[in-house]
């Protein structure tokens, strides 16, 4: 069974979880539209799984070579609007869902995929090819909240390297850095993915999901709310460089 249709995606069922495959070509960059899909997407999930019930959503990319390289930087040029009505309320969404969300990084996580990956539950990375690189830093780019999510989800010395060093992981790195749950060969990642959202889809039975995972990650919550639809300020500036 399919949802949709949507724009450049794609949501496909395995019984209770739910696969979103992202369709952006050619690197999956997110703009306001793309961003505003996954959520709809999202949305139209959560209704049909219903409340107090089991379920999982994954996100992958729709081949080997990328999962998702951030956003679409030009945008923010004509519309400085752009990440307060789009990815700030992606990420939001993500850490407010009421069922676990799992990346599953199929091949190159640049810029804003990070935040975005870090946003979901857990993450599986692809152990043959892509990298896993935030470099805000070289970019000369900032919103408030940025760090957050490593400073919460990562030991220090790896948060820093992320936001301040832009370094950039392998697969293998990754999960010895505690930056992803597990690696896979490209062909057995989804096969993978979908046994562990089977084993953690009902945590999301007794209605109490979303509400716990704010115990642990609330602040980074708040922050991207307090940021999410916002016209009355400029809260982030466009990239000073670009990629």
């Amino acid at each position: 069974m399919a949802l949709g249709p949507y724009w450049n995606l794609r949501v496909d069922r395995y019984d209770r979880v739910f696969v979103i495959t992202m369709q952006k070509a050619p690197e999956n960059r997110i703009n306001v539209r793309f961003a505003q899909e996954i959520i709809k997407a999202l949305r139209d999930i959560e209704q049909e799984l219903g409340s107090d019930s089991e379920g999982c959503v994954i996100t992958k990319g729709n081949d080997e070579k990328f999962w998702c390289t951030g956003l679409e930087l030009d945008e923010a040029d004509t519309n400085p609007f752009a990440n307060s009505d789009g990815f700030y309320p992606l990420l939001a969404t993500l850490l407010d869902y009421p069922f676990p969300t799992m990346a599953l990084l199929t091949g190159h996580t640049f810029g804003g995929a990070c935040p975005f990956s870090l946003a979901h539950d857990y993450r599986i990375m692809n152990s043959k090819r892509g990298f896993f690189s935030m470099p805000p830093v070289n970019l000369g780019l900032h919103f408030p909240g940025i760090g957050a999510l490593p400073r919460l989800k990562l030991r220090p010395q790896i948060a820093r390297k992320m936001l301040l060093e832009a370094h950039k992981w392998t697969g293998k790195q990754a999960l010895e850095d505690g930056i992803v749950d597990d690696v896979a060969e490209p062909e057995k990642m989804l096969e993978l993915a979908l046994k562990k959202a089977k084993e953690v889809q009902g945590r999301a039975k007794m209605g109490v999901y979303s509400t716990l995972r704010s115990e642990l990650w609330g602040e980074a919550q708040e922050k991207l709310r307090a940021i999410s639809y916002v016209h009355g300020k400029i809260v982030s500036a466009p990239a000073k460089a670009k990629i």
